[in-house]
């Protein structure tokens, strides 16, 4: 029997939550970073609690949101009681 011929379109499906529920209770691991810096590995054995580091990041500029390693979102921290967290503020869509 030969395949069905296909018309060179394709036909997308729009999704809801409920038809993602099968994945709801997969873990995955969600990173935040607040910034980054190089250093000698001299300066890093130097180092004690208190010691400031300093990124390359300034106070209010957005923050990257990776989950698995790739990144998804940026946002902005916030206190929510004595805690930090994160708002997002803008969704990376994929390329």
């Amino acid at each position: 029997m030969a395949a069905p011929e296909r018309s060179g379109q394709e036909h997308y499906v729009e999704k809801t939550a409920a038809d993602l529920e099968a994945v709801f209770d997969v873990p995955v691991r969600v990173s935040v970073v607040l910034g980054r810096t190089k250093m000698p590995v001299s300066h890093l054995l130097k180092m004690d609690a208190g010691t400031v580091i300093e990124l390359d990041r300034q106070v209010g500029e957005a923050v990257e949101i990776f989950i698995n390693d790739r990144l998804v979102a940026r946002g902005e921290i916030v206190l929510v009681e004595d805690r930090l967290g994160v708002t997002m503020t803008e969704i990376i869509k994929p390329q």
